[in-house]
């Protein structure tokens, strides 16, 4: 039977790493793994992170639904359109703002017998953990029904917060192994069995935030990505983004996390949708967005045409 993997965490908690270290782990080990992409907006884009690492028709990208909700059904339908592998294991990435507890108690429902029970990882950004304001309790909701916390952002932490963050975890969910990526050993996962640990009551609609995208003109240079950046209102929690630098020949692609870090790194080939810019939280709203953009382009002394 092939086991599903679903992996939660909230915005910039750093689920797509740990989403390339399963699949090249999983790869090495000879195994044959299936990925879907849940995001608000624009899954496409985050899809061509893996060609290198998968072939095209072992990924599904899943756009402007959440699949805890409103998309489990397309979810649901998805995975059961994966075909048969001699060694499969089907991982899928939940989006950011995912009710992990709604998602592991209706995803189950109605999947092929071939199927085992759905598990659950749960990533946890440690420099951040219950450092979101009004957004802690969907922090914590993300973390009570996984049979896995992968720590990360780990990196100048000092011991004391470590220890901090995990009894702190551990009192929210005291049945799950909880240690960093490098500590994972990928082989035990296909044999895990979904956690018993009873969740706490939480609103779903709490985590239902605003998206949207916006098509982004080339970028005269890196410093055009951080004025755009930081002339996004902070009530936006995840930005995203794809363009050229100047006359680059490849394309770039540019994040800012919910703590205000601003990532810049290759994008691997041209991306399906065009160049865009994507946000997520509130705020997000195209003439918002377009202002950004038409300051960032300004202090860089780049023209901009409506």
């Amino acid at each position: 039977m092939e086991a599903i993997i679903t992996i939660v965490g909230f915005l910039g908690a750093g689920k797509t790493t740990l989403l390339k270290y399963l699949i090249d782990s999983f790869n090495k080990k000879g195994w044959n793994p299936y990925v879907i992409l849940n995001d608000y907006e624009n899954a496409n884009m985050d899809v061509q992170q893996f060609r290198e690492q998968l072939n095209s028709k072992n990924i599904k990208p899943l756009s402007g639904s959440c699949i805890c909700c409103n998309g489990t059904i397309e979810l649901r339908d998805s995975v059961n359109r994966i075909p048969e592998r001699k060694n499969g294991i089907t991982l899928i990435e939940a989006n950011g703002t995912s009710d992990a507890c709604a998602l592991m108690e209706f995803l189950g429902v109605g999947l092929n017998d071939r199927f085992l029970p759905p598990i659950q990882i749960s990533v946890v950004d440690v420099q951040n953990w219950q450092k979101r304001n009004e957004h802690n309790e969907l922090e914590a909701n993300q973390i009570q029904v996984s049979s896995i916390i992968v720590l990360t952002h780990l990196k100048r932490i000092d011991l004391r917060r470590q220890n901090e963050v995990i009894k702190a975890l551990k009192n929210l969910n005291p049945t799950a192994k909880i240690f960093p990526i490098a500590d994972l050993d990928v082989m035990l996962l296909p044999e895990l069995l979904p956690s018993k640990n009873k969740a706490q009551k939480f609103e779903h609609l709490k985590a239902h935030w605003a998206s949207c995208s916006v098509d982004l003109p080339n970028l005269p240079n890196e410093e055009a990505i951080f004025k755009i950046c930081n002339a996004l209102p902070k009530s936006i929690l995840r930005v995203k983004a794809c363009t050229k630098i100047s006359e680059q020949k490849n394309h770039t692609y540019f994040e800012r996390k919910p703590g205000g870090e601003i990532h810049i790194r290759p994008f691997n080939g041209i991306p399906i949708t065009g160049s865009k810019l994507l946000t997520i939280g509130p705020g997000s709203k195209p003439f918002i967005l377009k202002e950004a953009i038409k300051i960032g382009l300004e202090q860089s002394n780049y023209s901009f045409e409506k």
